[in-house]
């Protein structure tokens, strides 16, 4: 299984078999594997509207200077 980093504070989550959650030591996120994923859908979601927001303004931008208005 590849390394899991914590989408909270960018550090390594450690899984604990008996409790069957990850948990980060560096900000102390304890999560199961379904809330894991969850919560990276959410961020990548996030992600991918923020730079659809700023594909958008710089094409506004680039229309707004240039000459062919």
């Amino acid at each position: 299984m590849p390394e899991q980093i914590c989408p909270e504070c960018g550090g390594v989550l450690f899984y604990d078999s008996p409790a069957k959650r990850y948990v980060c030591r560096g900000c102390g996120l304890y999560v199961t594997k379904d809330e894991l994923e969850t919560i990276k859908d959410k961020l990548h979601r996030e992600v991918d509207e923020q730079r659809k927001r700023r594909q958008q303004q710089s094409e506004y931008l680039e229309w707004w200077l240039s000459a062919k208005k």
